[in-house]
């Protein structure tokens, strides 16, 4: 029937007692279904709380956030789903929340899509219940208490309670007006634990009262930390009765706020009903025509257009060939919108394509024959202007190599002035030798 959150408060008002209170308490008509998924960023407490550690700690919303990754999560919900029903009978499933606050940021692009697959859910016979906890509406799991039918405050009806909750009431009430579905989806839980009674708190904080729980720590312990719920005693407790009204009452609202907000939720479709109409030719076909197979997606209606009756666009590469050979000048440029290219199979070569410009010759030397590319350079940039002062590079030119003025003949080489004969004196036994 709807998407319900529960948000608390700081000083721990019991935000996932009185969801759990909640889901075992929803009237459900044959064949519908309620839904608890905890979504506190802080960590979920239902595991170790009321399932008193007997499901290992394998299911959860940590998973979603993979399942999300790879394009799996409305598939992926149904796989860490926990029936917690009393009979088995798989109407009152939980999906358990984070084991460490540490993977809430890995939930940050996770929230929105998961509350859009949580509303429709709804046609299948499913209700929900989030549990946001004390900071589940703030910061990027906001969407979820903004896109929720009806968000439930739960409240301690203490000065102190009630002193901690009035900013932050104040705050998600701005926010729901600006960014939800309006501030008057906000109500309040009160636990009955102080003096103030609940038209005192209505007026005090200016919200409608949706349900008084009586702050009932043994049969709550039940809810927060095990116990069997199955007992006749815990079923006809009057936490429980209460939870029941509760419920009735927030059951109320969601139907109330569905008929005030049906009118205005209905003038944008019919704004928007009928499509414009598609502009004539084959160039632009109409919305919903099949590219691959031509023709309309769907039945053909008095609201929706039939498809322009033109030639398709697997017959047109023949058309562009036909009309490139009458013209040769419109391969180059072609004009008008391109054709998408549609592949069935491995991609092959186009075929069609204009030339390629030729690579730009060689500098010509000096007196070279001209490149036999330059006349078609010249027909291609017919514009093309010689800068005005270049000239022709004459080549490498030898040294002039004229002799200087006062050079003088060398006249190769000459005895040094000063030298005297040299005279070899023998030594002694030179001497002896000779005589």
């Amino acid at each position: 029937m709807a998407v319900i959150a529960v948000v608390g408060a700081p000083g721990a008002p019991g935000a996932t007692t009185t969801a759990l209170a909640l889901l075992l308490a929803w009237p459900l008509q044959p064949g519908r279904r309620i839904l608890l998924v905890e979504c506190d960023p802080d960590g979920g407490a239902v595991l170790a709380g009321a399932l008193e550690g007997r499901v290992e700690a394998v299911y959860g919303l940590r998973n979603l956030a993979v399942a999300d990754r790879r394009g799996l999560l409305a598939q992926g919900l149904w796989e860490q789903l926990i029936d917690i029903s009393p009979d088995g009978n798989a109407e009152r499933l939980l999906l358990p929340g984070l084991t460490d606050p540490v993977q809430a940021p890995g939930l940050a692009y996770t929230w929105e899509p998961l509350v859009e697959v949580l509303r429709g859910l709804e046609p299948q016979g499913y209700d929900v219940i989030l549990d946001l906890g004390r900071s589940g509406a703030t910061g990027t799991s906001a969407v979820l208490a903004r896109r929720a039918d009806v968000v439930a405050a739960t409240v301690r009806t203490t000065l102190r309670g009630l002193s901690a909750v009035r900013p932050r009431l104040a705050a998600l009430a701005e926010d729901l007006a600006t960014a939800g579905t309006g501030s008057d989806a906000l109500g309040l839980l009160l636990i009955t634990e102080g003096p103030y009674s609940g038209a005192e708190v209505s007026r005090e904080l200016g919200l409608p009262v949706l349900g008084t729980l009586p702050h009932a720590q043994r049969t709550a312990r039940v809810l927060s930390d095990g116990g069997d719920v199955t007992d006749r005693r815990f079923i006809r407790s009057e936490l429980m009765r209460t939870a029941r009204s509760a419920a009735d009452e927030i059951q109320l609202t969601v139907r109330r706020r569905r008929q005030r907000l049906a009118p205005a939720q209905a003038q944008p479709a019919q704004l928007t009903a009928a499509p414009p109409a598609p502009a004539p030719g084959p160039a632009a076909p109409a919305a919903g025509y099949d590219y691959a197979h031509p023709g309309p997606v769907g039945p053909v209606g008095p609201t929706q257009p039939a498809p322009p009756s033109g030639p398709s666009y697997q017959q047109q590469p023949q058309q562009q060939s036909q009309q490139q050979q009458s013209h040769p000048q419109s391969q180059q440029q072609p004009y008008g919108p391109v054709p998408p290219v549609i592949t069935t199979g491995p991609v092959a070569p186009l075929a069609g394509l204009a030339p390629q410009p030729a690579a730009p010759a060689p500098f010509p030397g000096h007196g070279a024959p001209p490149h036999p590319g330059a006349d078609a350079a010249a027909q291609r940039y017919p514009n093309a202007q010689s800068y005005p002062n270049a000239q022709p590079y004459p080549g490498p030119q030898p040294y002039p190599g004229q002799p200087h003025p006062n050079a003088q003949p060398y006249p190769g080489p000459q005895p040094y002035p000063n030298a005297q004969p040299h005279h070899h004196e023998p030594v002694d036994g030179e001497v002896l030798r000779a005589r």
